[in-house]
């Protein structure tokens, strides 16, 4: 078998449901399996991944064991060359997996392989591609200086900024969103460490790679979707368990000493904090909606739930979006059917068109429900479809 994908689970059902729609239609051709880690969700993740996957190997924990715990019980059943450690909350194009394992197979001393990860408005997410965070590329991080002088390379070293968005080389830390390698080197550096429950163990787990002289990569040329912040809640515990991962992962990589400590507990709360407050954004009002697809049905039903006509285009170009003069007072939702467009085109469609204006969301293939979130702060609205 080539392909194992590991996707563990924590009470994100919609997002878990269009997520592995997305990764059967990409593992077609490709011989593989879908491994579902749950975490003792509480939502009805584990009836629904029976009762519409059930070719997909569901392991059910009996609590929350944690990101780290869960992947390696995962992996632990995996019988593929290669793994993908793969978030719920991810969309994946059709070709995605072609693509990178194709990379991944001309790469000597491969490591592990990350790519080009978007969030739900379609921009790009810097943490797709990251240095080590040392206690220098941390304190450039923590200061701002990166913002204060973007073309010093020695000042933006904490998302690998010598490497654009849309060129592939070698990276030193991948997010464990989406990471690709070999089984063996996963099992070879220990999986991931379960003594921290989340937060740094990718930190960690690229870490180790590069430590046993692997060559990790960022692979640009396939887009990822990822909501981000599905399974966690921005409270005083998530404040808490951010702080003791980048405790740990200093603790065990570097000497340590009191100024040092002191720094660090300063430095991860100011991150936490922030992440926190980012976690609380508004809502947007829609004022507007246009309904790209093929399915008049559809459109009638949308129509009678939102109490509102739609504007309805049955192709997914520009002209969809802008031959309706779009108001910039207005704020305007794209709601695009995947039963007529492919995760592909749709991932496509929605990167391209960022920041005009625009709000996305998703009606998933055989589903009642549309799926997105408008920033990578947003924890991202399921509406369902009556």
């Amino acid at each position: 078998m080539q392909l194992s994908v590991i996707i563990l689970n924590y009470n994100v059902r919609f997002f878990l449901e269009q997520c592995v729609a997305s990764v059967q239609e990409a593992l077609t051709n490709i011989d593989s399996e879908i491994i579902v880690v749950d975490n003792d969700s509480s939502d009805y993740s584990c009836e629904m991944i029976k009762s519409r996957f059930p070719n997909v190997k569901l392991i059910e924990n009996n609590s929350n064991l944690g990101f780290p715990k869960g992947n390696n019980i995962g992996v632990s059943q995996a019988k593929g060359d290669y793994i993908c450690i793969l978030n719920p909350d991810t969309v994946v194009a059709e070709d995605t997996f072609a693509m990178i394992l194709a990379f991944a197979e001309k790469q000597e001393n491969l490591g592990i392989v990350g790519c080009k990860l978007i969030d739900g408005s379609g921009n790009f997410l810097p943490e797709s591609k990251r240095g080590i965070p040392t206690p220098f590329v941390a304190f450039t991080k923590i200061v701002g200086l990166n913002k204060l002088f973007p073309n010093w390379e020695i000042f933006n070293r904490y998302y690998a900024q010598y490497l654009s968005e849309n060129e592939t080389g070698k990276v030193d830390i991948l997010v464990g969103a989406f990471m690709i390698m070999k089984r063996d080197l996963y099992n070879e550096i220990g999986g991931f460490d379960e003594n921290c429950f989340m937060y740094s163990d990718d930190i960690d787990l690229c870490f180790m790679a590069l430590k046993i002289g692997k060559n990790n990569f960022y692979f640009h040329e396939t887009s990822v979707v990822h909501y981000k912040g599905e399974s966690t809640i921005k409270d005083g515990l998530y404040m808490k368990r951010f702080r003791d991962a980048m405790q740990f992962f200093y603790k065990k990589h570097y000497k340590s000493s009191p100024l040092f400590d002191f720094f660090m507990k300063i430095g991860t709360l100011f991150f936490s904090l922030i992440k926190k407050n980012q976690g609380n954004s508004n809502p947007i009002e829609i004022d507007d909606y246009i309904l790209i697809s093929k399915d008049e049905n559809l459109k009638n039903k949308l129509e009678k739930q939102l109490n509102k006509k739609l504007n309805w285009e049955t192709k997914l170009d520009s002209n969809s979006l802008f031959s309706h003069g779009n108001n910039s007072k207005k704020q305007t939702e794209i709601l695009i059917d995947n039963n007529s467009f492919s995760f592909k085109l749709i991932i496509s469609f929605i990167e391209t068109y960022n920041n005009q204006g625009f709000t996305f969301k998703i009606i998933p293939k055989n589903t009642l429900f549309m799926i997105g979130s408008n920033n990578s702060n947003d924890k991202g609205t399921v509406v369902k479809i009556d």
